[in-house]
C-alpha cells in the first residue's frame, strides 16, 4: 500500500479531512487539555467547539479519546502518522500481528516523538493461543511469556507500553491462570508496562466478570458491537467491571465492514462505532482503518457520537441479518463430527472477506492445523450457525489459504 489511496493522501488528509475539528495537529496536550462532562457525550464535550471526546479508562486515570486507532491490518506507516497527527493519542497492536512488522511500523513512526504525546497497548498469548507455551507451567512459563514481550519492546523501539495484554481469551480459567497473572505483574513491577489488562472476542460476559473477580487487572479489550446476539450481556458484564474501576476497550466495533462477502453492501461504520461508544462505559474504541479515507470516516465520530434515526436503521437491529461477523458462540461446534475449530476459521474467514487481510487470514488458518479440505470427507454438514452461515461453504472457502505459501504474504 502506498501513501495514496482512493484519492487521498496524507497531505490532503491533513488539510481537509477533518476540517473543524479542534483534534487537527494537535495530539500532544489532547488527552490533558479536553474535559467532557460526566455523561461523556457529544454535548458533555462541548459539540459547539467540535471539541473531541475524552474519557478516562478506569482506575489508570489515562485520558483517551473515544476513537483511538487498531492498527492490526495497517501496513502504512503514513497512515499512521496521520492518525496521530489528527489527535488520536492511543494506538493498539499486538506481538504477533503481521509476523512482528505491525510493531516494528509503530516503532519507525513513533521515533522522535515525545514520549507523552501517544500511547501505546501491546498483547502477548497465553499458553491457552500460543503453541510454544503449552505445556509450560510456572516459572517456565512466565518467562517465555515476558521474552516475546520483550521482544515487542525492543520492535515497537520502548523501554515501555501503555497495556500490556493477555491476549484471546474465551473462558475465565485463562484470565484466572495464576502463572499468566505473576507474569504480568512481573512485566509492571519492572517498569515495562504502565498496566496489565486482558483481550476477549468470544464468551465475552464470562470472561470479563472472571477478569473482574481476579482484582488483578486493570484494563479490559473486548469484543462489542451492535450484531451481537448476547449484546445485552456483553453490556451488563462491561458496566460491572467499569464499576469495579476496570478500563473498558471496545473492538471488533464494525463487525466485518460489510454485510457482505460480494463488498457491494457496506456496514454503516459511523453508524456502528457510535452505537457502542454510547455505553458511557466504554472509554475508547480501536477501529483498524488502513487508509486515510477510512481514518477520516472513523475518526470524524470523535466529536459526535449521537445516534440518528438513521443510523438506527442502517444497523438493522431488528434483523438476523448475518453479514461476515461471526459472534464466536460456538453453538455450531457440537454439531460438526470432526471438532473443527469453527469459530476461528468464521473470523479468518472475516479477515479475508471483511477486512480484506489476508495475511492475518492466512496466519489463523495456518495456526490451527486443520487439513487442507477439512470438510471434503463430509457428505452434508451438520455444523449448524445460529445467525445462519453456510459453515461448510465458509470453512472450504477460507481453508485455500492453506496451499499458499506464508511468504507469499511478507
Amino acid at each position: 500500500m502506498t501513501g495514496k489511496d482512493n484519492g487521498l493522501n496524507r497531505r490532503t488528509f491533513l488539510r481537509t479531512g477533518l476540517t473543524g475539528l479542534a483534534a487537527l495537529g494537535a495530539a500532544p496536550g489532547l488527552a490533558k487539555a479536553t474535559t467532557p462532562g460526566p455523561a461523556g457525550t457529544a454535548q458533555d464535550a462541548g459539540a459547539a467547539g467540535a471539541k473531541p471526546i475524552v474519557r478516562t479508562l478506569g482506575k489508570t486515570g489515562l485520558r483517551i479519546p473515544v476513537v483511538s486507532m487498531g492498527v492490526m491490518n495497517a501496513d502504512n506507516p503514513a497512515v499512521v502518522r496521520a492518525a496521530l497527527d489528527a489527535g488520536i493519542t492511543f494506538l493498539d497492536t499486538a506481538h504477533g500481528y503481521q509476523r512482528g512488522r505491525n510493531e516494528e511500523m509503530i516503532g519507525q513512526v513513533i521515533a522522535g516523538r515525545p514520549r507523552d504525546s501517544y500511547m501505546i497497548a501491546t498483547k502477548v498469548p497465553g499458553p491457552q493461543r500460543d503453541r510454544t507455551l503449552q505445556g509450560l507451567s510456572g516459572e517456565p512459563l512466565q518467562k517465555a511469556f515476558l521474552d516475546m514481550f520483550d521482544t515487542s519492546l525492543k520492535r515497537l523501539g520502548l523501554g515501555h507500553v501503555e497495556i500490556l495484554y493477555l491476549h484471546n481469551n474465551s473462558a475465565p480459567e485463562h484470565v484466572q491462570n495464576p502463572d499468566m497473572i505473576e507474569a504480568l505483574q512481573k512485566a509492571k513491577k519492572a517498569g515495562k508496562c504502565r498496566f496489565t489488562g486482558i483481550t476477549t472476542h468470544s464468551n465475552e460476559p464470562a470472561v470479563i466478570r472472571a477478569t473482574t473477580g481476579t482484582k488483578a487487572y486493570d484494563v479490559i479489550l473486548t469484543a462489542y458491537n451492535f450484531k451481537q446476539d448476547h449484546r445485552e450481556e456483553v453490556r451488563a458484564a462491561v458496566a460491572e467491571a467499569a464499576a469495579a474501576g476496570l478500563g473498558i476497550v471496545a473492538m471488533k466495533t464494525q463487525a466485518g465492514a460489510y454485510w457482505d462477502k460480494e463488498k457491494q453492501q457496506k456496514i454503516n461504520m459511523r453508524a456502528a462505532l457510535k452505537w457502542v461508544l454510547n455505553d458511557a462505559n466504554v472509554t475508547t474504541a480501536i477501529p483498524g482503518f488502513t487508509t486515510f479515507d477510512q481514518l477520516k470516516e472513523d475518526f470524524s465520530v470523535v466529536t459526535d457520537i449521537t445516534l440518528t434515526p438513521e443510523d438506527l436503521a442502517d444497523l438493522r437491529l431488528g434483523e438476523q441479518a448475518a453479514g461476515l461477523y461471526c459472534q464466536q458462540c460456538g453453538q455450531c461446534v457440537p454439531g460438526c463430527p470432526k471438532g473443527l475449530p469453527i469459530p476461528d476459521l468464521m473470523r479468518s474467514y472475516m479477515y479475508a472477506y471483511g477486512y480484506r487481510n489476508l495475511q492475518a487470514a492466512h496466519e489463523l488458518v495456518a495456526s490451527l492445523g486443520v487439513e487442507a479440505e477439512p470438510c471434503g470427507s463430509c457428505e452434508s454438514c451438520t455444523a449448524v450457525c445460529v445467525k445462519g452461515f453456510d459453515v461448510a461453504n465458509r470453512v472450504r472457502d477460507i481453508s485455500r489459504l492453506r496451499a499458499v505459501p506464508g511468504d507469499f504474504f511478507a
